[in-house]
């Protein structure tokens, strides 16, 4: 397996209307065991954060002053991948499946464990806060997450896949399990996979 993927192309148009998916968004937590496709995987990373213009901070989620501050990684067990919006591609960060670890540190929130993806969001506040003091810090970095997180949870309805946004986890354990850089914050974790109910 290579240490890099180049992710398929996103598709920029789908079969179900913005007021259906919006319709039929729940946080589901229970999953069966069929895998997603990279199809799928690609098209939910591009959702959260893909470049949609001609400069890298022009995303489909929206960013404070264009300062992107977000980290997306893929949870898998092909191991913890990250996301560069620049090229579309997948980059190995950790080997190993840590899903049931991360389910650990979400306080033993086990369909952590069941789900075929969990998509980790991490910020570097930094990013923003050089630009905008401590309001970028408590304002307008959670805002961002929360674009981008509801981009991809929107996104797994339009793809008949299910999620559920996930705050509830210790962060130092997150960090640890997904071997983030100490400059790197989690926010979010969101598993994604096919409804089992």
């Amino acid at each position: 397996m290579s240490n890099e993927w180049k992710l398929p192309s996103p598709r920029l148009e789908g079969g179900r209307s913005l007021e259906a998916v919006l319709a039929a968004r729940r946080s589901v937590r229970a999953f069966t065991a069929q895998e997603l496709t990279l199809e799928e995987i690609s098209q939910l990373l591009w959702a959260a954060q893909g470049i949609t213009g001609p400069q890298e901070h022009l995303r489909a989620a929206p960013s404070a002053g264009g300062c992107c501050p977000l980290e997306l990684y893929v949870c898998w067990k092909e191991g913890v991948w990250r996301y560069r919006p620049q090229g579309h591609s997948l980059v190995l960060h950790r080997s190993g499946d840590v899903r049931a670890q991360l389910a650990e540190a979400a306080w033993n929130q086990h369909f952590l464990a069941q789900a075929p993806v969990v998509f980790a969001i991490s910020a570097v506040f930094a990013r923003t806060t050089r630009r905008y003091g401590e309001r970028g810090r408590v304002r307008y970095v959670p805002m961002d997450v929360g674009h981008a997180a509801q981009n991809l949870l929107l996104e797994a309805v339009a793809l008949g896949l299910a999620s559920v946004p996930i705050g509830a986890f210790d962060d130092a354990a997150v960090a640890r399990v997904l071997a983030l850089p100490p400059e790197e914050t989690p926010l979010y974790l969101l598993p994604v996979g096919h409804p089992s109910r």
